[in-house]
């Protein structure tokens, strides 16, 4: 087996190098692994093992940035010790590599639901080629280096930033989240101990291929029903309108003032499909000042100009703070454009929500 592995020209200092934990029962892929991670000035191999009981022997001494974590291990399985990891490591990203845990698949939903920041398809034995190191590099890179994406925000932000009461009570609610938007869904919806009483959007990046597996997962998160939304869809008060992953999600006022579903399969200009801005800047159209928006953790700025339009119709928004963020990219860029009402992690946010859609002038 042989891999060629990029030469990468980016110079980073020792206290920048990520610290990356490789666990794997094959040694010819930890070998490879460690091969193309070293070859980059960003990545650190400090340790590569075979089981997850080994990995949390390590990382109970031992601090990381980054875990590559396979599926199948001897022993206890990496799906159900990703729990004890993300514990023990304190803060560590987990990436998942593995063959057994398909784009699609309903263990790569759990596993982003569990709170792995990113799932990589390892390719098959003796197929490593060309392109997968330059991918494999590349994927692991956004989960660390987004920040330069988003704004800075001076000083440490407050739980409420702006203190402004809701210009009329909450009609709509949107989330939109990204990279490690799966588990903070998960925490958010944990905190939700009363019905809002509106309809709920939701556009969270996934291809097509996970989104049943996903809506599936969020029903168990929550008591709400959860809708894979399709165009004509009647918009129904706490029931969460899943974006499909090859869709935007938009709203059309129909007669009687009906609001329904539109989906529209255009790209954003960054790129994105489902994108959060299309939906939000829908809200904002049809609901205004009535209109709310969440923005998880998330690589980019999707959900920047919508949460824009949202402001401007006396809508607000609610944002993740840096601190519970897999990447600060969305909710950083929000942030710094000074669009957010709060910063806060996702457990307190449906509590907020709840407060403040009730309160108005």
């Amino acid at each position: 087996m042989t891999a060629t592995v990029p030469i990468m020209t980016s110079a980073r200092s020792e206290s920048q190098t990520i610290r990356t934990l490789i666990v794997d029962d094959s040694v010819v892929v930890r070998t490879v692994i460690e091969r193309i991670l070293n070859a980059d000035p960003l990545f650190k191999v400090v340790n590569k093992i075979s089981s997850a009981e080994q990995a949390l022997r390590y990382l109970a001494d031992n601090a990381v940035d980054l875990v590559l974590l396979d599926i199948e291990l001897p022993g206890q399985s990496g799906l159900a010790a990703l729990p004890a990891i993300l514990r023990a490591g304190a803060g560590v990203k987990v990436a998942i590599l593995s063959g057994k845990c398909e784009e699609g698949s309903a263990a790569a939903i759990e596993a982003l639901a569990l709170g792995a920041s990113d799932i990589v398809s390892k390719p098959g034995s003796g197929s490593f080629g060309e392109q997968f190191p330059q991918a494999l590099i590349e994927r692991l890179n956004r989960l660390f280096n987004d920040k330069a994406a988003a704004p800075a925000v001076p000083g440490p932000a407050p739980l409420e930033v702006m203190a402004t009461p809701a210009l009329q009570p909450l009609a709509c609610l949107g989330i939109g989240a990204s990279t490690g938007g799966i588990h903070a869904l998960g925490q958010l919806f944990q905190g939700l101990d009363a019905p809002l009483g509106v309809p709920i959007l939701l556009t969270q990046h996934l291809p097509l291929s996970f989104t049943y597996y996903f809506a599936q997962q969020l029903a168990r998160m929550t008591g709400l029903r959860v809708k894979v939304a399709e165009t004509g869809d009647l918009l129904v008060r706490d029931t969460i309108h899943v974006a499909p992953g090859d869709a935007n999600l938009q709203l059309r006022k129909g007669l009687h003032g009906r609001v329904t579903i539109q989906l529209n399969a255009e790209r954003t200009s960054a790129g994105n499909l489902p994108g959060v801005d299309p939906m939000f800047t829908s809200m904002a159209q049809i609901y205004g000042a009535g209109a709310a928006g969440i923005v998880l953790t998330g690589m980019g700025r999707d959900g920047t100009a919508g949460a824009h339009d949202i402001v401007a119709a006396g809508g607000w928004i609610v944002a993740q703070d840096e601190a519970s963020s897999v990447v600060w990219g969305m909710p950083g860029s929000v942030a710094g454009a000074g669009l957010t009402c709060a910063l806060m992690e996702p457990r307190q946010m449906m509590a907020f929500v709840g407060r403040r859609g009730k309160v108005f002038a």
